[in-house]
Parts: C-alpha cells; structure tokens; sequence
C-alpha cells in the first residue's frame, strides 16, 4: 500500500482535488462515494485529516470504514 504525509492527505479535503480521503488508525480511506462526505465535510469533521482521535465521539462505531476501500497509509513521523 502506498504511503502518504500528512500534507498529502490534507490535499485530498474535496476542495483542493476531487478525492476526498480520510485516515483512521494509520489507513487511509477514500470516502468520495459517500453523501454524508460532500463538499469534504461530515457534521463536524473535515476530509483530508487523521480521525482517529475524533472517532469516540462519533454515533457510530470504527466498523463504518469497513464500507470504504483503502488508499495507503499515513506515514508514522
């Protein structure tokens, strides 16, 4: 799997360029199919950025990337 920086990811938000990627636990995820994604923003969460840290405050569990193809992964600094 390829392997991406943070700044590469950040280009991917659906403003920049048409991809809309998130990351989650070191895996990079392509949500540009997914409605709740447009415009690179699901409610209070922006694309292009590590969610990790976010996810325990999300309604659902980290089972919901099961629904999303990985891209590559975030390189480790």
């Amino acid at each position: 799997m390829k392997v991406y920086t943070k700044q590469q990811l950040a280009l991917r938000n659906g403003q920049d360029r048409p991809e809309i990627w998130v990351a989650y636990q070191g895996i990079i995820y392509d949500v540009s199919a997914s409605k709740l994604w447009r415009k690179g923003k699901h409610y209070e969460h922006w694309a292009g950025q590590d969610l990790t840290e976010e996810l325990s405050d999300a309604p659902h569990t980290h089972r919901v990337f099961d629904r999303f193809e990985p891209v590559g992964k975030l390189e480790n600094l």
